[in-house]
């Protein structure tokens, strides 16, 4: 913070001063700052220090700084500080986030999420917006022209308000376009003549601005006003009835009712500030930070509004910046090897500028499929939220008042109420998730799997790919960066609670929860089927979208529990895909013709459901059969054992589970309820011994009869080596689950009861 900086009106010596004291601060943090020199940590010298090793310090360029990337790295340079150029992310080497307008196409990917959660697709329909900020500004000025749609009613910036009641979303656009290429522009520079009628640009100095009747139906305003205060017009743009606030401007608007002006921490606002409850927009955009505080997120999201939070919304940035120094600390290796020149290693960094970008675009898409997905099962896993934030409050990780997270008594409130958590809160969850989940494995030696190597080659464009990849093995963050990837498809993919709810049941560890679920997620080459849906943005509904994902995500649990559960620490990675990979996927594409009677019907009742909404009937098919597919591990396990076909052992498996009735009892078992940790443990172990006594039962059959007969006639045959005992098992079930009233204990017998055939034949 500059202190004693000249007037302002002498720009030069202002800016001279501000560069002085920029110096001073960077020098500053270079000082205390430990060195890697030769591969070795090099501290600081005369400084004592308390913490371990660490080297990794880099600059982010941020508001008035955005420009002295330059001045920072030669600062580094100065000091031979490890990192060279990659010290401060975007210079004139480096990836210009105003060029790419990275920041805002990343907070645009949360704006199209929140559209299409609403069944509106902004890309190609034309929908309102209002916002703070101006046509020069990095963040503003992108977003506003990432939609020819957007219809831009009003924004205001520090010095002036725009406002058009019914923009024309062609000329519109076209205008905004230019002022964006105009340097330094303002609201002021806007063609007034393009502007419809009721409109205008005005000075925010002014004592008092009219308010034709246009306004008051664009703004929602009271048809007894005809003229406001600059900061009363203000308060009104931030309240109008539009689709989108998109915030890429500078300050904190926005706060929560139960909060004071004091507590938003931005003075020079007070009198435009609205509370979070108040809002009539339909979602939030935020491109810029602290727009809105916490409070005001969570009242906003309460109120039906779709927002997520700042550091999810504008994180493309930040992710840029970290693959820029990633990117420049293995280029600089082939640099000082004499493979590569200066000017070529620039070169290559501004031919990848687009990929960097859809990686990290891709990053922001996934972390809003996350958001989407934890919104849709927030109340049936509040009580799971809960547990989470306790462990983490144990751990002395969390303090729920400082996130403005609820406390246990409001908790319990809305498990009452039957609300969850809300999107701005289940983001702050998510952040904390991945950030202990990250710290635990960085001491593991997960980041180490040879079959990892691909997370590591996928963080980096393609054209490195194949010139770098012993570089990339040999990069000195190989870890952090495979850690880094991931936690991220962790913790997206298998959502927030994942890594708690396992390690709770089954007692893993983190590293073997998180191995067990790429490689359930490899065996059952999910992947690829989340890909085929994501491709039906738009096209499909949302909502029957997240759950076709959250059905892949169910089964990628069940089948990451099974190898925890039946594969010993440490598992082979390589090894357990090799072996179930391809005979499993082969057996999953075939079991709609290999179910039968009531696995047959449920099947086929999903299938219709998913058509019903929209869904691609082949699409659908392949996630109709996902919740009998766990079973196939079991199959496949038993095929290999025995010398047999899979596909005829998973006929087999079926027929006899139906003769028994063990899919109404898998019904009944996953009925039941879940709402605390203790009944959710006791329904997954309930139904993962069913799963293992239905498989021990299906190796029996083929163990005990003919080859060459039919999956029917075996299950007969079988059955007559004791058909007292399998007709009372049978009647047994029936009667458990045709009973309404069938809860654990009464499943538990049943279990029992289908048990006692192996022990009996």
């Amino acid at each position: 913070y500059c202190k004693q900086l000249p007037d302002p009106s002498n720009r030069d010596a202002w800016l001279e001063e501000g560069v002085a004291c920029y110096k001073t601060f960077i020098c500053g943090l270079l000082d205390i700052t430990d060195n890697l020199v030769g591969g070795e940590t090099i501290p600081p010298t005369r400084v004592v220090r308390h913490d371990s090793d660490d080297a990794y310090l880099v600059v982010a360029a941020d508001k008035g700084t955005a420009s002295f990337s330059d001045i920072a790295n030669q600062l580094s340079a100065d000091y031979g500080f490890w990192l060279g150029d990659a010290f401060a992310s975007g210079g004139s080497a480096g990836y210009d986030h105003k060029a790419m307008g990275i920041t805002a196409r990343g907070a645009w990917v949360s704006v199209r999420r929140h559209f299409r959660e609403m069944g509106v697709d902004c890309q190609s329909e034309p929908f309102t917006a209002v916002g703070i900020g101006d046509m020069s500004g990095d963040v503003f000025g992108n977003g506003m022209l990432l939609s020819e749609h957007t219809r831009l009613v009003a924004a205001f910036d520090h010095r002036d308000i725009f406002i058009d009641p019914d923009p024309d979303p062609k000329t519109s656009f076209a205008e905004r376009q230019r002022l964006f290429d105009k340097p330094r522009s303002s609201w002021r520079d806007y063609d007034t003549s393009l502007i419809s009628a009721g409109g205008g640009v005005y000075s925010r100095n002014l004592k008092s601005i009219p308010v034709s009747p246009e306004v008051r139906r664009a703004l929602g305003i009271d048809e007894k006003v005809t003229s406001m205060t600059p900061h009363e017009l203000m308060r009104a743009i931030l309240l109008a009835p539009v689709d989108l606030l998109w915030n890429g401007g500078i300050g904190t608007y926005v706060k929560g009712s139960g909060e004071t002006h004091a507590d938003a921490g931005d003075k020079s606002n007070d009198q435009i500030r609205v509370n979070g409850d108040e809002l009539r927009c339909r979602c939030v955009g935020e491109g810029g930070n602290l727009g809105l505080t916490q409070a005001g997120r969570v009242e906003f999201a309460r109120n039906g509004g779709r927002i997520n939070t700042d550091f999810i919304d504008n994180s493309a940035g930040v992710d840029t910046s970290d693959h820029e120094v990633n990117i420049k600390i293995l280029l600089d290796r082939v640099v000082g090897a004499g493979d590569l020149t200066e000017k070529q290693r620039n070169e290559l960094l501004l031919s990848m500028t687009d990929e960097v970008a859809d990686l990290v675009l891709e990053d922001n898409y996934q972390q809003n499929l996350a958001l989407a997905s934890a919104e849709a099962n927030a109340v049936g896993l509040l009580h799971v939220h809960e547990d989470w934030m306790r462990r983490l409050e144990r751990q002395g990780l969390l303090n729920r008042s400082l996130e403005f997270l609820p406390s246990r008594k409001q908790v319990a409130e809305r498990i009452d109420r039957g609300q969850g958590l809300s999107a701005p809160e289940l983001a702050v969850l998510l952040a904390y998730t991945k950030i202990v989940l990250a710290d635990e494995l960085i001491g593991t030696d997960l980041p180490d799997d040879p079959f990892l190597r691909s997370d590591l080659f996928g963080y980096f464009p393609t054209k490195m790919r194949q010139h770098y990849r012993q570089q990339m093995d040999e990069h000195p963050l190989r870890r952090e960066i495979i850690v880094t990837q991931i936690v991220n498809d962790l913790v997206n993919g298998a959502g927030m609670t994942y890594f708690h709810r396992l390690s709770g049941e089954t007692g893993s560890t983190s590293a073997e929860i998180s191995r067990a679920n790429f490689l359930s997620r490899d065996i059952f080459g999910s992947r690829a089927l989340l890909e085929e849906i994501s491709s039906y943005d738009n096209k499909v509904d949302a909502a029957a979208q997240t759950r076709m994902r959250l059905d892949v995500r169910t089964l990628v649990e069940r089948g990451s529990r099974w190898l925890v559960t039946n594969r010993r620490p440490p598992m082979d990675s390589e090894a357990v895909v090799d072996f179930f990979e391809v005979p499993l996927q082969r057996v999953v594409a075939k079991l709609p013709e290999l179910l039968t009677g009531r696995e047959l019907e449920a099947y086929e009742q999903r299938r219709a459901e998913l058509v019903d909404a929209g869904v691609p009937a082949e699409l659908a098919s392949r996630v109709a059969v996902l919740p009998p597919a766990y079973g196939m591990l079991g199959v496949v396990e038993t095929a290999h054992r025995d010398d047999l076909d899979p596909v005829e052992v998973a006929r087999v498996h079926f027929t006899l589970g139906e003769r028994l009735g063990v899919p109404a009892l898998a019904t009944r078992i996953l009925a039941l309820p879940r709402k605390d940790r203790w009944q959710a443990m006791a329904r997954a172990a309930l139904r993962d011994e069913l799963l293992s006594v239905h498989t021990q039962l299906t190796a029996q059959v083929l163990a005990e009869t003919k080859p060459e007969e039919s999956a029917a006639a075996r299950v007969v045959e079988w059955e007559s080596r004791d058909d007292a005992a399998v007709k009372r098992a049978v009647t047994t079930l029936e009667e458990i689950c045709t009973d309404d009233r069938a809860d654990l204990a009464r499943l538990s017998v049943g279990l029992r009861v289908v048990r006692t055939l192996l022990k009996t034949t």
